[in-house]
């Protein structure tokens, strides 16, 4: 066999594994793996984005997305100090994610060289794989190894190597590690499972709170959901596991959450978690009985003290509940619950389908949901704009995208960036203030570059929206929340996209229309007031703060805007 440089045989390993693209951008340290790269461009796609914090989380968006393992590659110093935001992002959401970063010339490690930084410490606590090459005979071995631990621990592999490795040159020889992964199959067991069966069969209001564990098992959730005659809410991240617009839908809990479904865990006497790590834990029960279901034993009674734990895949956990248990037929609490979520839906058309000026982010809503294909990706920014996208647009098969537990704003751009390369037929949505999307606005030239018909949705209200809010639910006053005006639309235009300002209801309609008629990536820039999304419940805490924030306002300013302080204790006191 001849002798191969070391950075072509990691580039056929990573196709043999089913890579076929990265993100990342050439530079001093990895620049002979990146000629590697070059060489096998049909296969493996480098696609070079302008900050590496995209890179990592555009490769942490597509394996939330796809499931397979997302990979990006940056140099020494700056570059992996660039990638942490994404990574951390990958390792909050459980998604499988190599980094291959580049380190100074093997002699010159520990010297202090000039861009040398100790990578190791630096990926220590985001990591689940994080080793440096020495010799380039330990290279294929390592890099089978890293995407293994980043598929079965669901997280972040980090590959440190000296760029002098990737340019040796080698005998492939016998491979001390497979290169494949088998994924473990577990099953509650029966004892555990007979606890379940008589917490169940004895519930009078079962509730499910259900998350993205859940996603492969929609079917299944629902037809257990009915079995049980159980409401169902859903994570944030668990967006989209069962459709918007179903009986039994609860919409999302928590600060961006819905009435309905606050008064429903309030009142619930069995909380069923399915696939959730849900964080708030002053949303859930004071003291209930808890079931919960995840594929992971140690995330069992992480976030709640339950009653039984099964350690055990969703789907098939929940077939053998629904088969095991016998129908119930009080459906009281359920209607109850299905009522107080009619009356919700109603209250939140009469929003979106206002005509008013100045525009508000719910008006965006609806005429986006016109315009939104059945198939259609959803990346979602971090900010008010969560709410407004969770709360208002109804998702029915559509997947939808966010940076869930580290809530990093500016995941919008990146994540619609990852989709369209994931699924190049499909439509794909950005929807992002103008806060998140500057953060990383940079990239836009990235989907021109690759000509990525991505739409972009920006909430412009010239401020950090839900810090503003925040604020004045402390009772503070507003201090550095302004952003100042930009013009996102002919920002667009000089990036080489399409760019669309909006900043009046009558021309909404048209220019989404037009904007997703063309096939090239664009912007819809619309001007929208600055208004705070309300809770779906607001505490007696949180009333008297917001009451403290309006009090200040005018003894600061002198003078008060009635008509806007009865809107908002209007909103307060729904």
């Amino acid at each position: 066999m001849a002798e191969q440089r070391t950075g072509e045989i990691m580039t056929n390993i990573l196709r043999e594994w089913g890579v076929d693209h990265l993100y990342g951008m050439p530079g001093d340290s990895i620049n002979e793996f990146v000629d590697d790269l070059r060489k096998h461009e049909d296969e493996i796609r480098f696609i070079q984005i302008r900050h590496e914090e995209v890179g990592a989380l555009a490769a942490s968006s597509y394996a939330k997305l796809t499931g397979k393992l997302g990979v990006c590659l940056s140099i020494a110093g700056p570059g992996a100090v660039h990638l942490l935001n994404g990574l951390y992002d990958a390792k909050a959401d459980n998604a499988p994610v190599l980094a291959i970063v580049g380190q100074v010339q093997s002699e010159a490690v520990g010297t202090d060289a000039f861009q040398e930084i100790n990578l190791e410490r630096l990926f220590d606590d985001v990591a689940v794989y994080n080793r440096r090459a020495e010799t380039e005979v330990q290279l294929p071995d390592m890099l089978d190894q890293a995407i293994k631990e980043a598929y079965a621990k669901k997280g972040v592999a980090v590959l440190i190597v000296p760029d002098d490795l990737f340019a040796k040159k080698q005998k492939l020889g016998q491979r001390l590690v497979s290169g494949e992964y088998y994924k473990p199959e577990i099953f509650p067991a029966e004892n555990a499972l007979e606890d379940a069966r008589e917490l169940l069969e004895q519930a009078e209001k079962p509730l499910i709170l259900a998350g993205k564990g859940a996603k492969h098992a929609s079917k299944e959730l629902i037809a257990f959901a009915e079995h049980m005659k159980a409401p169902v809410i859903l994570s944030l991240l668990g967006k989209g596991v069962l459709p918007d617009n179903h009986p039994y839908c609860l919409g999302q809990h928590g600060q961006i959450g819905t009435k309905p479904a606050y008064k429903a865990m309030k009142e619930t006497d069995l909380l069923i978690l399915i696939g959730t790590q849900f964080p708030y834990r002053d949303f859930l029960p004071d003291d209930a009985n808890a079931i919960q279901i995840d594929n992971k034993p140690e995330n069992l009674g992480k976030i709640y003290p339950i009653t039984t734990g099964l350690a055990g895949d969703a789907k098939e956990t929940l077939q053998y509940l629904t088969s095991h248990l016998t129908e119930k037929s009080n459906d009281a609490y359920l209607k109850n619950c299905q009522d107080e979520m009619h009356q919700w839906r109603v209250h939140l058309q009469e929003e979106k389908r206002s005509e008013e000026n100045p525009l508000q982010a719910p008006q965006v809503m609806h005429h986006l949901e016109q315009v939104m294909k059945k198939d259609a990706i959803i990346s979602c920014d971090v900010g008010n704009v969560t709410v407004w996208v969770t709360r208002f647009l109804p998702l029915l098969q559509q997947d939808f995208l966010i940076s869930g537990y580290l809530a990093t704003m500016g995941c919008g751009l990146p994540g619609a960036i990852a989709s369209q390369i994931a699924y190049p037929d499909r439509q794909v949505v950005a929807v992002c203030g103008d806060g998140g999307f500057t953060m990383v606005s940079q990239d836009f030239v990235t989907a021109v570059k690759y000509d990525l018909p991505i739409k972009v949705i920006i909430l412009n209200n010239s401020s950090i929206g839900m810090i503003k809010f925040e604020q004045q639910e402390m009772g503070h006053l507003d201090y550095q929340t302004e952003l100042g005006e930009m013009d996102f639309a002919k920002f667009a235009e000089a990036c080489g996209g399409e760019g669309y300002r909006v900043e009046k209801h009558e021309d909404l309609d048209v220019s989404l229309k037009q904007a997703f008629l063309s096939d090239k990536p664009a912007i819809i820039d619309v001007a929208v007031e600055s208004q705070a999304p309300l809770p779906g419940h607001i505490g007696y805490e949180q009333a008297i703060s917001y009451s403290k924030y309006l009090i200040k306002e005018f003894f600061e300013s002198g003078e008060v805007n009635l008509p806007d302080m009865r809107k908002s204790l209007r909103r307060l006191s729904k």
